[in-house]
Parts: C-alpha cells; structure tokens; sequence
C-alpha cells in the first residue's frame, strides 16, 4: 500500500489494517524423505511439533535435485527454515519432511544443465 498517495480509495484502510498484522501464514518451500512420490491432485496435511495446522499444497518428485520437493501453507510460527514436519501422504502413510529455502536450486551448481 503506497502511504504517499493522499485520495481515498475503497479498501484503504482494510489494506493498512493488513499491512499492521504480522503474516498468520506463509507459503514454504519443503523437501519430503523417503522413495519417490507421485504429485499431489489434493492437499496434504503437514504437522509440526505435534500442532496440524498446515498442508502441502503441492509435490512432487525432481529428477534434476533427485529429491521430493514441494510447497506447505504454514502458520508463520512453524514456517522457519529446517523446521521438521510429519507430512501425510494418502495411501503412502506418514514421511518426514523439513522446511527448506525456496527456489529449489543445486546451491553449489553440481548438476550440469542439459
């Protein structure tokens, strides 16, 4: 919300009412342990220090990082980087994922671009 702009506009000030609350979510980027799986067609749950308030919004596996990777809506409180979840995968069971910084990239540029 530009502060500088002095007319009026319809949801002013449910903007600046936004903009004084800190996030109560945040989109993450994750990285899930265990055999390859398959993407996701609905949300799966994500829990983190026994509190189940988030869900993976998308995975899949990455054949360039040879990993599961993918994107959980998490409150801001269970958000930070390496934080540990038990994501539930349907008919998989449960698999140990953490929080890890988002783009996925090779940090140090190992794997060459075909």
């Amino acid at each position: 919300m530009d502060e500088a702009k002095r007319t009026d506009y319809i949801g002013r000030e449910a903007l600046r009412q936004i903009r004084a609350r800190a996030p109560e979510r945040k989109l993450a980027g994750i990285e899930i342990e265990g055999d390859r799986i398959e993407m996701n067609a609905v949300p799966w749950a994500a829990v983190a220090g026994g509190s189940g308030a988030g869900r993976v919004t998308s995975a899949i596996y990455s054949p360039r990082l040879k990993k599961n990777i993918g994107y959980a809506m998490l409150p801001a409180s269970q958000s930070a980087l390496q934080t540990r979840l038990t994501v539930t995968i349907p008919g998989a069971g449960d698999r140990k994922a953490k929080v890890v910084p988002r783009p996925f990239i090779d940090p140090k540029k190992d794997i060459p671009k075909s």
